[in-house]
């Protein structure tokens, strides 16, 4: 397996672990190439998207972002947040923790002091990946559960 940044040539890839996710129903937002590009290649406040690969095989990602005034999460400005995006067919190999260890050190060299990471409430697998991870609970706006993480 190899981890490595994800460019715009991955979109598809990305849009299909997307679309597995959705199958599955641990994803509700729409997996359009658009927005794919958008939320994890493209944003102006990226940090990065990490993606993990084996054989050429897409077996999922991870996106940092630099929250700014005004996010759709309501995260504090200057924290980082976290999406991180397993495929089904691929869970139980520890690639979240792999992709998040990479994570990181991305964030600690971006200066990001926290990491949100806002999971829906009735998606126990991410809300335990999370937990996991070391991310504690610290709000709960509508059927969210938003998690902290203090970078080291």
């Amino acid at each position: 397996m190899i981890i490595r940044l994800a460019k715009e040539s991955d979109t598809e890839s990305l849009r299909k672990i997307q679309k597995q996710l959705t199958a599955s129903g641990k994803h509700k937002r729409s997996d359009t190439a658009a927005l794919i590009l958008y939320y994890y290649l493209q944003n102006a406040n990226k940090a990065l998207c990490y993606l993990a690969e084996e054989k050429g095989k897409l077996l999922g990602f991870q996106s940092l972002q630099r929250a700014e005034f005004d996010n759709p999460w309501g995260v504090k400005p200057g924290w980082g947040i976290v999406g991180t995006h397993v495929s089904p067919l691929s869970a139980n190999r520890d690639i979240g923790r792999i992709l998040f260890n990479e994570t990181c050190k991305a964030a600690s060299i971006a200066s990001l002091p926290m990491l949100d990471a806002t999971i829906a409430a009735d998606d126990p697998v991410s809300l335990s990946y999370y937990d996991v991870m070391g991310f504690k609970t610290y709000r709960t706006p509508g059927n969210l559960i938003s998690k902290y993480y203090k970078v080291d």
